[in-house]
């Protein structure tokens, strides 16, 4: 099945203009069935919100894959069975709140399908060590691969407009290495991914209207999932296992982040809390939409990063490196990498350091410096109220 870039576009704008308009819709279904967010303490939203967004997201993403990828493989119908069933089973969480055990064993059940009709990656060739043949085991680890993505994306929703964007971002970056690596319909796929993302986003930004739920962040997660693995992983550049990785950075390291606090505290890890980034954002003095511009911004830096690893031509692909053009992707990682330290570690620091020395000019430097490094140790900031 040859699918062009005009295609993607095409696919991309049905699948927002559909979201958009379904979304009102899903509002309405979601306030009769009881599906409302209420404001709390880890949260925040500050007014009950309803959920289910995830619906009209998947109106757009499952019409547009049916128009422009349903004619190929049977691998993208079954792909779209495990979009219907990821929704499905998001939807019964956001309504009745789902136990952990019950809302994994979904999600394997919605993974399955695509992963059993050959939605799954057998081989990779890895930077430094080659072509990696995973035999049998190809299956089971690309279905944990689905369910990581997927996990990593409704771990990581928690402000508005936070998925929403940061998925319509990678999803753009995902489609353009998709299409330079000769693999069309996971570019088209990955476009309508992108379109459906933000066409919701038009409710979903700040102050949001609806939030998609776990039905919308599952799906979002799952359709991510099959565009690294049809898209990008399914070949043999060296690039196809570093791009998606690169791509989804923030939402992984937001969720690794926030994993390894609550298993250091003893903390179960499917329990929410408020230790995301957004949240830390928020604790120094960020506004909702300063905090997602930024983790917007972050999120294109490294997508853009990804995307120069495919077209700058650092490498002739056979081992040989061109001086030049390695210099300017190593000035650009370190870049990307600055930029990274900048927003996670530095700006918490520095800012709320300031903060206290402004709020209790009498703390002498070392006691300003053992506050600083409790906060960040046990992630619990004081308030601190924009100028």
């Amino acid at each position: 099945m040859h699918r062009t870039g005009l295609d993607a576009l095409w696919a991309g704008l049905f699948a927002a203009v559909i979201t958009f308009a379904f979304t009102p819709l899903s509002a309405k279904l979601a306030t009769r069935a009881g599906a409302v967010d209420q404001p709390r303490g880890r949260g925040l939203s500050e007014r009950p919100t309803p959920l289910l967004g995830g619906l009209a997201i998947f109106a757009g993403a499952g019409g547009a894959i049916a128009i422009w990828l349903l004619g190929g493989h049977e691998q993208w119908a079954a792909i779209l069975w495990g979009a219907a069933i990821i929704t499905v089973v998001g939807a019964l969480d956001d309504i009745f709140d789902l136990p952990a055990p019950v809302k994994l064993a979904g999600q394997i059940g919605a993974v399955l399908p695509p992963v059993l009709t050959g939605v799954s990656v057998d081989h990779f060739t890895f930077p430094f060590l080659g072509h990696v043949d995973l035999a049998g085991a190809g299956k089971p680890l690309t279905a944990l691969g689905f369910v990581a993505i997927i996990n990593v994306v409704n771990l990581s929703d928690g402000i508005d407009g936070l998925a929403a964007g940061v998925c319509g971002i990678s999803a753009i970056a995902l489609s353009v290495v998709a299409f330079d690596l000769g693999k069309g319909p996971a570019g088209v796929l990955a476009a309508i991914t992108a379109g459906a993302a933000i066409g919701f986003l038009g409710h979903n930004f700040h102050p949001a209207s609806i939030f998609m739920g776990d039905c919308g962040s599952n799906l979002l997660g799952y359709l991510l999932g099959a565009v690294a693995v049809q898209g990008t992983l399914k070949t043999n550049a060296l690039v196809a296992v570093v791009a998606p990785l690169i791509v989804l950075a923030v939402p992984f390291l937001d969720t690794t982040f926030v994993v390894l606090k609550r298993m250091k505290y003893g903390r179960p890890v499917y329990v929410a809390d408020n230790n995301h980034f957004h949240h830390r954002l928020s604790r120094i003095g960020f506004s909702q939409v300063r905090a997602v511009l930024y983790l917007y911004g972050w999120t294109a830096c490294l997508a853009g990063l990804a995307i120069a690893l495919r077209f700058v031509p650092y490498s002739d692909h056979h081992g040989h490196l061109n001086a030049g053009w390695t210099a300017v992707m190593i000035g650009l990682g370190l870049l990307v990498l600055m930029a990274s330290v900048y927003l996670v570690y530095v700006l918490e620091i520095l800012k709320f350091r300031r903060f206290l020395r402004h709020r209790q000019p009498d703390r002498t430097h070392d006691e300003v410096d053992d506050e600083v490094r409790r906060a960040m140790e046990t992630g619990e900031f004081e308030a601190i109220s924009r100028k």
